[in-house]
């Protein structure tokens, strides 16, 4: 089955309390592509990018298996930069900057019709882009999405309408808190089934995540890490393994979704012992499956 991922390719700048980085590769789209890229490829990336772009990262995304035709370049734009300062707790963040820049002007390259039933995610990026890649897209077989708390206060009736048309909502726990008002992260996920998702997963860092839908629970544990470099793109990297091993299953039952979340955790617990996506590049799949493995036993009682 066909995957695609929406969301932005980034240039950013992480500080944490023992080093810094500047331009390095990151965003949504290009962390949960290339951690789908370990279960099934092809890739494809829809998103935009300026000029300055390097060449060497679109280079490194290709030895991934990820298709870059959808991703447009603007020759005479700039390319989306973030940045953010990591506390001592790798929980607590700053945001320094946003620059949207091309994602805000030129709408991505979205001629996918010739798809059949893809499995489609929806990484975090304006809710409206995110609703036009539904409209675009037909026949999808499932419609992931991820969302960010900026979202949730300054586009909400949009976001609220993109769920509406979505399968399985993803975010973390301080977001479901916002959307909801609700304190307890597991009636705040209950809470956002109303909006239209039949299943939410709600990330919680260190704690793991936990799935819910009508009739079922789940909660995932974390991988115990005992350093981490930087917490960036983890939650994009769970998202995108776990669409990745139910689109190599194709399958999206309960037992699928419980063995991808899993699969989504240890995929995201290579991403934190570096910068960007450095650690990936020496990842192999024999690594994933021998922590997918910790973590059955973890569990096992």
């Amino acid at each position: 089955m066909a995957i695609i991922v929406c969301g932005t390719a980034t240039l950013d700048t992480i500080e944490t309390p023992s080093e810094r980085v500047e331009e390095v590769l990151g965003g949504s789209g290009v962390y949960a592509a290339v951690a789908a890229s370990f279960f099934h490829n092809p890739v494809q990336l829809v998103g935009v990018v300026g000029g300055d772009f390097p060449q060497t990262y679109a280079s490194q995304l290709e030895s991934f298996g990820i298709e870059l035709r959808r991703l447009t370049r603007v020759e005479n734009g700039k390319t989306f930069r973030w940045g953010c300062k990591y506390a001592e707790d790798f929980n607590v963040r700053e945001m320094l900057f946003a620059h949207l820049n091309v994602v805000a002007e030129v709408p991505p390259a979205m001629d996918v019709s010739s798809m059949d039933a893809p499995y489609l995610f929806l990484a975090n990026n304006p809710p409206h882009l995110q609703l036009d890649a539904i409209a675009r897209i037909p026949r999808p077989k499932l419609v992931v999405c991820d969302t960010m708390d900026v979202w949730i206060n300054t586009a909400r009736a949009v976001l609220e309408e993109t769920l509406a048309r979505v399968d399985i909502l993803i975010l973390n726990d301080s977001e479901a808190r916002l959307f909801t008002g609700d304190t307890n992260v597991v009636r705040a996920a209950r809470a956002m089934l109303r909006y239209g998702p039949q299943r939410v997963i709600v990330k919680k860092g260190e704690h793991g995540a936990i799935s819910v839908t009508e009739s079922s629970f789940f909660s995932a544990p974390a991988y115990p890490l005992t350093h981490i470099t930087d917490a960036t793109g983890a939650g994009d990297s769970f998202a995108g393994a776990f669409i990745g091993y139910l689109a190599s299953v194709n399958d999206a039952s309960e037992a699928a979704i419980r063995r991808a979340m899993i699969y989504g955790t240890a995929v995201a617990s290579f991403t934190i012992e570096d910068f960007s996506i450095n650690r990936q590049t020496s990842v192999q799949f024999s690594d994933i499956s021998a922590r997918y493995a910790e973590l059955q036993e973890a569990v096992r009682f």
